[in-house]
Order: structure tokens, then C-alpha cells, then sequence
């Protein structure tokens, strides 16, 4: 088996297992139904059978070590341990097939304690909601009690509002910044005059004689335009590892939808294609929208979107996907490289969240950066100098490198 398949994988020998020790077909399949005698005793397991056994162990193990299929954990633990539980969604999709996954997030609406955290709203004042629990809400919705529906619907609300109230504004006004900016010219109309820093450019020319200054260059903007003055396209992989950049990607879509200079759009995959910019108006309707799981097709969401860009040079492309695409990775390699070469700015992160370093497909992202894509992990935070770089036409390779470097000088401080 390849080196990169075989990554975080332990072998038989680094577990310290011998060929004796390793489980026949039958004993290993009983072993991964029972689960781990008490005493820790029966047949060892190894590789993906470690995985497949922790994940369900997880669910059905009645443990008392504050794992989500705890006795102990199975409410409070929701607030703490949502990243946990994400994680968790999205493992078992890896290691089973879709019949078992739906039985598994079945049991795990009971067994995790959310039914209950849902129809008993004193509960949810003991967890604190975050962008992990919106996006767990958002996978199961379809298993949901209807009475519980309203309450996930809240929940999702109060972390919308959270974040708006952390970045929205930033992102609308450094989105806004850029563009006038990119409109600003030195031979404006008198019309078009900017006073103030016209003056404040030729301070050097003032005559004290005079009390005037006289200027020699003039700085102003150009005609407001009626219509966009830029677009933007996000395309998000909805697969289920990127649950919670398909959180922030939506609501962030609503934010830049409310900028009547730019047209935004919005587009989301698995192995279908949903267009939702339709509902960009409301970001919670949004979120429930999409459908986190599955597998991916990121080819054929490019296809979609080719249609989309109607001005490459005036679009900003945003790819939002660990780039785990099996044999359609050189055609997604091709078709983002025709994006820019029609003369689109393309963006390609690997994830837009803030928990750490992202999985990705490595070969990929080296491969679109030989292309001069830049691909990189972006934090909310951050994503609003990213948007008022890109409109801006600056080096994004360089400007993402600016941001590792002062990342690592203030961990290094």
C-alpha cells in the first residue's frame, strides 16, 4: 500500500502485535461487536479496526471516562465536547457504510443526549453554543424529533449572532475599504475631488506666505458605478470533515451578500450541487440548507460555477475544501487553473476555521501552488483582510505567508 494511504496508520508491528496475535475473520468480527472484555482481554485489533472500535466504543460503550457515550457525559458533555462529537460524525462515515451510519446517528441522538438537550430547554442554559454543535444539529437534522427542531433552529441563531457581532462589521468594511480604494484615481473630476486627502498629499507644497496649499497631484474616485463592482463565488465542499467551514463560509456568504457592490454568490457540494445564494438573506435558513456528509464531486461543482463567472476579471473564486478528491483531482486542477487564466483571483482554502491545522490532501494543494493558487488555512478572523486583499489584487501567496510569519513570531514571543 502507498506511504500517503498508509499515514496515521498503526501497523501490526508498531503496535507490538505478532502474526499469533492478530484476530481471524470471525474473531475479529465478534470482537468489534462486543466490544473490550472489562479485563481488557480477547483479540487485539489493528489499523482501521483500532478506529472502528474507538468510534464505537464511543456510541455504545457505557464507560465513565467523560467520552460522549458516557453515563456522565451524555448532556453537559454536548457543550465542552461538540468538537469531539464532530470528529466522531465524521469517522464513522469513513469506517462505515451509509446503512450503518444512519443507524449510528440514530442511536447518537438519544445516546449523546441531544433529544433531550433539545426538548428540555432549561437544559440548554448548561451548554454553551458553539460552531461545533451548530454544525453536529445541522448533520442530524433530518433525525430530529419535529418539537426539536425549533430549539436546534435557536441555537443555530445564537452562534449566528455571535459571530456576526465578532467579524460582520469587519468583514463589510474592509470589503468596502478595497473597493473604494480600487476606485480611487489621480485624475478625478472636480466632482470627484477628495479634499481632505488631497490636502493632506500636498502638505508639503503649503505656502506660509499665502496660507495655501497648492496642489500638484489631486487625489479623488472615479464615477460611482450602478452596478457590482466586483463578484464573488464561494464554493464550499459540504463533505462532512468540513462541517465547520461550511458553518462559517454561510454565514459569511450572508454578510457579503448585504454589500450592494458585490455580487455574491454561494455554492455548495457533496456529490450533488445545491446553489443557495437564492437564500443569502437569511443565514440560518442557509445553514440548514446545506446537507453535511457524504462524499464529494468538487469537478463537477467547478463545472457549475464556470457559469457563474460572468466577469473573471471582476470575480474573487473561493474553493473552501481539503481537497480529498480521488480521480478528479487533475481535472479540479485543471479547471481552477482555466478560472484564473480567464482572469478570475482564485483562492483555494483548506479550511476556514479555527481548530488548528486542517487534514488535506497535501499533493493537491502543492500542485494548485506550483500553479500560483495560493492554498492555505484561514481563520475567521482573518478571512475579512483576506477578502479586502483578494478584491484588491494583491499577492495572496505573499499575503498569507505575512500572516504565518506573524503567527509565529507572536507564538514565539
Amino acid at each position: 500500500m502507498p506511504d500517503h494511504l498508509t499515514d496515521g496508520i498503526e501497523t501490526d508491528q508498531q503496535l507490538g502485535l505478532r502474526p499469533e496475535d492478530v484476530p481471524s475473520e470471525p474473531a475479529r468480527r465478534w470482537r468489534l461487536l462486543l466490544g473490550a472484555s472489562p479485563d481488557g482481554s480477547g483479540a487485539g485489533l489493528s489499523g482501521d479496526d483500532q478506529a472502528m472500535d474507538r468510534a464505537l466504543g464511543m456510541l455504545y460503550d457505557n464507560t465513565s471516562d467523560g467520552e460522549p457515550g458516557s453515563k456522565e457525559n451524555l448532556v453537559v458533555g454536548m457543550g465542552s465536547s461538540a468538537p469531539r462529537v464532530a470528529r466522531w460524525l465524521g469517522d464513522i462515515r469513513r469506517y462505515f457504510p451509509t446503512s450503518v451510519v444512519q443507524v449510528m446517528q440514530s442511536d447518537a441522538i438519544e445516546r449523546l443526549g441531544l433529544k433531550r438537550l433539545l426538548l428540555e430547554p432549561e437544559l440548554m442554559s448548561t451548554v454553551q453554543p458553539d460552531v461545533h454543535l451548530v454544525s453536529t444539529l445541522v448533520e442530524l437534522q433530518s433525525l430530529m424529533p419535529q418539537e426539536a427542531k425549533a430549539t436546534a433552529r435557536q441555537v443555530v441563531a445564537t452562534v449566528v449572532e455571535q459571530v456576526e457581532k465578532r467579524i460582520a462589521d469587519k468583514l463589510r468594511s474592509s470589503v468596502r475599504g478595497a473597493l473604494n480604494r480600487a476606485q480611487r484615481t489621480r485624475r478625478p473630476l472636480l466632482g470627484d475631488i477628495d479634499w481632505a486627502r488631497t490636502i493632506t498629499a500636498n502638505l508639503q507644497h503649503y505656502l506660509p506666505e499665502q496660507r495655501t496649499v497648492v496642489p500638484e497631484r489631486l487625489v479623488g474616485y472615479g464615477r460611482r458605478q450602478t452596478g457590482f463592482q466586483r463578484e464573488i463565488v464561494l464554493c464550499v465542499d459540504q463533505s462532512g470533515s468540513m462541517a465547520t467551514s461550511v458553518v462559517y463560509a454561510s454565514i459569511f456568504a450572508c454578510v457579503l451578500a448585504s454589500i450592494r457592490a458585490v455580487k455574491t454568490s454561494l455554492v455548495v457540494y457533496d456529490t450533488s450541487v445545491v446553489d443557495l445564494t437564492a437564500e443569502l438573506q437569511d443565514p440560518i435558513e442557509v445553514i440548514f440548507g446545506t446537507q453535511l456528509g457524504g462524499g464529494n464531486d468538487t469537478p463537477r461543482a467547478l463545472a457549475y460555477c464556470e457559469q457563474l463567472l460572468t466577469k473573471p476579471q471582476d470575480t474573487v473564486f473561493v474553493l473552501i475544501s481539503d481537497l480529498y478528491e480521488g480521480q478528479g483531482s487533475e481535472q479540479m486542477i485543471r479547471q481552477l487553473a482555466a478560472f484564473q487564466q480567464a482572469g478570475a483571483t482564485v483562492v483555494v482554502l483548506l479550511a476556514l476555521a479555527d481548530d488548528g491545522t486542517p487534514s488535506y490532501e497535501h499533493d493537491n494543494a502543492a500542485a494548485l501552488a506550483t500553479l500560483g493558487i495560493p492554498c492555505f488555512a484561514c481563520t475567521p478572523d482573518a478571512f475579512p483582510d483576506l477578502m479586502a486583499a483578494a478584491i484588491g489584487r494583491a499577492d495572496i501567496s505573499a499575503w498569507a505567508a505575512q500572516r504565518r510569519q506573524a503567527s509565529a513570531a507572536r507564538a514565539a514571543s
